[in-house]
């Protein structure tokens, strides 16, 4: 029997020996006195331009510094860090050099970075200033405490001159010792290992090569249809996402080829007034965030029932417009009238708000939702929402643009191949297919067929053209007590889009129907309790309060048009608690916990079901 597949040829230049260095080195030929990084040291100070040259020298001292420390080719090197410059710096370095740069979550407890760190066998580890040098003391404090022994020689912070220090180590080092080491490094060797932040067990190691990353940005800017995202004349991308996670890994790898510039920000709190300053033409980032900006320009604009009134309305005509982009009448004039208006009423604001000169963003790490799609695409923003994994270098599908099907995560990206098995899971393959789980084959076995596809654990369809779309997790289909299999994907997704949620866990399993847990979004629900006259309380307080679960039952009733009654749900719990990372219902990537969920709330749940 053939399988449904979709395949999208590669249009790269490239081959096996090909390395990430080497796209440096290119960048640097083809326009050394271009701009590839912009900095920004203080809130008032602007962007400073860093040459590709600049960076490029750089990044040859500081390996240098690193050969001076003592590393060698293949030792694993740390970085805990928020997003930032020397994060980007190191990584290059490290790769200069032959190292493999392990990335270690800023949120990491000490438990879980002594997990990396040991089972990596890291060498050297780099963080950002006192608080994540005071995790790792304690990771190795653990380690002599029964857990497994460490290699770590030393931690140096970058806040306290790790930079400096490395430039000093490296004087008596020379450019022909580091350029030995990097010209031997092929697409074959190891450029990372990233641990997956598993919602069960511990986190595996994952794998991947510089040929992984190469074949992914260079096949990626070789398509003319991603080509015009990412490598136009003036492109530019704020990276806000953790680098620890493998879509910003990957996303400072695709600039250094593509052309385009890039800034870093460190800090989310600062994100606004960095994207208004730095100005991205495109971004790429979880599905979170354009919830929170849909959902905050809502809370704002329902402080005043005029107000709230037109954002509904201008809402509504840019789902309508986007929608008939996909009809053979498309955009008729009196529609396009409205989106003039509501363009200069709410849009051009909101677009302001993102710097200005946004046209792209990616939306990846989960569903977007047909929702959202419509509205950023119909306000002026196209949301290309792709799908990918650690194991697949971060993209292994995306929507393009001018071919866009919201609500799918598109077709293969360029120069690799979706399959559905029989089974409805999810299978890839291409060369940015991860090479295998460090030190684990029994677990690296286990996850490829017969002839070598990736069986990535996600369920999924393919309809005529190509376009995948996600319908959940193989381990996380919920059988209920009458046997209808539940993919509790749809419902949390849709109910998550509410303002004042945060997060959801749909259960059922064994049980006569459907039911969820909630949890409630302290940061939106200040401004939606104002806007509903409601006095302030906790998110504690308003779990219990009549009004809140009134709110609940709407959107839960909303949520429930999109699946037949058996799938819906029926019965609900506000929790007093959100799921943190902090708690230890989150991984550092947003996922929630499902199985420490069911096993902690496990009294909640049955009260869904008592009587």
């Amino acid at each position: 029997m053939t399988r449904p597949t979709s395949h999208t040829e590669g249009r790269g230049d490239f081959d096996e020996s090909t390395s990430i260095p080497d796209l440096l080195l290119k960048r640097v030929s083809s326009a050394p006195s271009g701009t590839l990084i912009e900095r920004r040291s203080g809130a008032d100070d602007g962007w400073a331009p860093t040459t590709a040259t600049d960076f490029e020298a750089e990044v040859l001292t500081v390996a240098k510094g690193l050969i001076g420390s003592g590393v060698q080719v293949g030792d694993r090197v740390a970085i805990m860090s928020p997003t930032r410059y020397e994060w980007t710096l190191l990584d290059f370095a490290a790769w200069y050099v032959g190292a493999v740069p392990v990335p270690i979550y800023e949120t990491s407890s000490a438990e879980q970075a002594e997990w990396i760190l040991s089972n990596a066998g890291i060498t050297l580890a780099f963080v950002d200033g006192p608080e994540r040098a005071a995790v790792i003391e304690e990771a190795a404090g653990l380690a002599t405490e029964g857990f497994e022994p460490l290699q770590l020689r030393e931690t140096l912070a970058i806040d306290d001159g790790a930079i400096d220090e490395l430039v000093r180590r490296g004087k008596d080092v020379t450019d022909s010792d580091v350029a030995a080491r990097r010209d031997a490094i092929t697409g074959a060797d190891l450029a990372t290992i990233i641990y997956t932040s598993g919602t069960t067990g511990r986190p595996k190691g994952v794998e991947l090569t510089h040929g992984n990353f190469v074949a992914l940005v260079v096949n990626g800017v070789a398509d003319p249809n991603l080509r015009d995202v990412v490598a136009t004349d003036g492109s530019r991308t704020l990276l806000f996402i953790p680098l620890a996670h493998v879509f910003g890994r990957f996303v400072e790898v695709l600039v250094v080829h593509s052309g385009a510039v890039l800034g870093h920000s460190p800090d989310i709190k600062q994100l606004v007034p960095n994207l208004q300053s730095f100005r991205p033409t495109f971004l790429l980032a979880v599905p979170r965030v354009f919830e929170k900006v849909y959902n905050s320009a809502d809370a704002k604009a329902s402080a005043s029932p005029v107000k709230r009134r037109i954002f509904r309305w201008a809402a509504k005509v840019a789902e309508r417009a986007s929608r008939a982009e996909e009809s053979p009448q498309g955009v008729g004039a009196a529609l396009r009238a409205q989106l003039k208006v509501a363009d200069r009423l709410v849009f051009s604001t909101l677009r302001e708000i993102m710097g200005g000169q946004l046209r792209y963003a990616v939306s990846g790490g989960g569903p977007l939702g047909a929702r959202l799609g419509h509205f950023f695409r119909g306000m002026g923003l196209v949301v290309l929402e792709g799908y990918g994994l650690t194991e697949s270098g971060a993209p292994t599908s995306v929507n393009l643009p001018g071919r866009i099907k919201i609500g799918t995560v598109g077709p293969a990206y360029p120069g690799t191949s979706v399959r559905v098995a029989d089974s409805g899971e999810i299978e890839i393959s291409g060369p940015h297919v991860f090479r295998g789980y460090y030190g684990n084959p029994d677990a690296t076995a286990e996850v490829f067929a017969e002839d070598g596809w990736f069986r990535t654990g996600d369920l999924g369809s393919l309809d005529s053209d190509g376009y995948l779309t996600i319908t959940g997790r193989a381990k996380e289909i919920i059988v209920t007590a009458g046997g209808k299999n539940v993919a509790p994907a749809i419902l949390e997704d849709r109910l998550r889009g509410h303002p004042i949620v945060s997060q959801v866990v749909v259960v059922g399993e064994g049980k006569p129907f459907i039911g969820a847990l909630i949890t409630l979004d302290a940061e939106m629900l200040p401004q939606w309790l104002e806007n509903h006259s409601l006095p302030a309380m906790s998110v504690a307080e308003a779990a219990k309060d009549p009004k809140v679960a009134e709110a609940m039952e709407a959107a839960v009733a909303r949520t429930n048009r999109a699946v037949s009654r058996a799938e819906s749900i029926r019965k609900f719990t506000i929790l007093a608690t959100d799921f943190t990372e902090d708690n230890g219902y989150l991984t550092p990537s947003s996922k929630v916990k499902r199985t420490a969920v069911l096993r902690d709330f496990t009294s909640d749940i049955e009260g869904i079901y008592a009587g």
